[in-house]
């Protein structure tokens, strides 16, 4: 359902009535700004996740393998009483 050509003349017709011929250049440029701001904002924030995931991994990947845990022997009661 996109904007047939109608609808755009339509929508351009009542943006000239609302600002005037003067101020549409003014209000495209404008519009023209915010879109590009918008677009630099997404990347940057695209770049910020791509470059966060390849640090996860790398940390991911170079952490130490778990090792086995080792046990602790606890002296029985009768070693306990033969020292005393």
């Amino acid at each position: 359902m996109g904007l047939g050509m109608q609808e755009m003349i339509v929508i351009f017709l009542i943006v000239l009535l609302l600002f005037g011929a003067k101020r549409i250049p003014e209000l495209a440029r404008g519009i023209g700004k915010g879109m590009g701001e918008f677009s630099k904002a997404k990347q940057e924030f695209e770049r910020e996740i791509r470059v966060g995931e390849v640090e996860g991994r790398k940390s991911w990947e170079t952490k130490p393998q778990a090792t086995a845990k080792t046990s602790v022997e606890t002296p029985s009661a009768e070693a306990v009483a033969s020292e005393s």
